[in-house]
This record gives structure tokens, sequence and C-alpha cells, in this order.
């Protein structure tokens, strides 16, 4: 019996041990992953900037994040247009570019731009990277999030009743 619960915690560590070890590989991973996800500004032109990324080559679509030097800045998001060779990308800025300097540091996100959707958002308003404008609450983190760049939902999914959409803005429901 000593030996049967010897076996069973020499087992359990072994298995300790493992799940320590991938867990300790995978957030290497992540960390070699966010390293190359991190790139530097080329060029801006007006809302044209170009991205240049060491090892990693964003996605058309995918959002970047630009690292600003004053944290109580509002953040800007830059979505990726095309890829113009050597790792390098030619994005569109989603707000003003005053200020941004060659060299300055972008963070890829992975993804596109993702807006909030649902009961919460009813009512608000917001900009393009979906961040409320209307001085009103927070939304809640738990909030589902959509991309910009998601599909029309099918024809089957569509609704061919006649009923009242509300837009929100007062003169164009009143018409």
């Amino acid at each position: 019996m000593y030996y049967a619960l010897i076996d069973s915690l020499a087992a359990e560590h072994s298995a300790r041990m493992q799940a320590m070890e991938a867990a300790t590989k995978n957030a290497k991973e992540k960390v070699n992953r966010a390293a190359r996800m991190k790139g530097k500004i080329l060029q801006v032109m007006g809302p044209v900037v170009d991205v240049e990324f060491d090892g990693y080559l964003p996605e058309i679509n995918e959002a970047i994040n630009v690292v600003l030097a004053d944290p109580n800045a509002d953040r800007l998001v830059l979505e990726v247009a095309a890829h113009i060779g050597d790792s390098r990308v030619r994005t569109i800025a989603m707000d003003m570019t005053e200020g941004l300097t060659r060299g300055q540091e972008c963070i890829a996100t992975g993804g596109p731009i993702t807006v909030p959707v649902g009961d919460a958002v009813l009512g608000r308003i917001f900009n393009v990277i979906g961040e409320p404008v209307d001085e009103g609450e927070a939304i809640p983190a738990d909030t589902e999030r959509w991309s910009i760049h998601r599909s029309a939902p099918s024809f089957e999914e569509q609704s061919t009743k006649t009923e009242m959409f509300e837009t929100g803005i007062k003169v164009v429901d009143l018409l």
C-alpha cells in the first residue's frame, strides 16, 4: 500500500512537471511572437503610414496599435491596406497622424478592428475603432465585439417582414 501511495504521488508530480514545462514553453512562444509583432513607422504621408516588421507580416485588414509617447493621448490604430514587400505594410490611420515620427513603435494586434455589439451599444455613439464618444458610461468589458470586416448575413438569416428600423438618429427616424 505504501508503494502504491508513492507511485501515485510520483505520477502526480510528473504530470505537474510536464504541465509546467508545457506552460513555460507556451509562454516563451507567446513572448517571442509578441516581440516579432512589434514594428516601426517608416513613413507618414497624411493618413497613410508605412510600417516595417521584423519576422512578422500582418494580414490585410489587421489592426496595428501605435505606441504613443503621451499615455493620456487617444490611442491611434492603423489598419493594414497593402503589403509592400520586405516585411513592410501600408496602413490607413483611423485618426489624425499629427506627431507621428519615423522609428516610432507599433504593435500588431493579430486581428482586425472590432467594435462592441448588442444591447449595451443601443443609443450610443462610437468612433470607427469602437470607442464611445458620447461621454456616456463605459461599455462593459464582457460586451461581445465583432470585426468591422465581418461578412454580411446570408439571405436565410435576414428577415423579409416589414418592420421599423431604428437608427438612433432622430431626424432620420422621423422620416
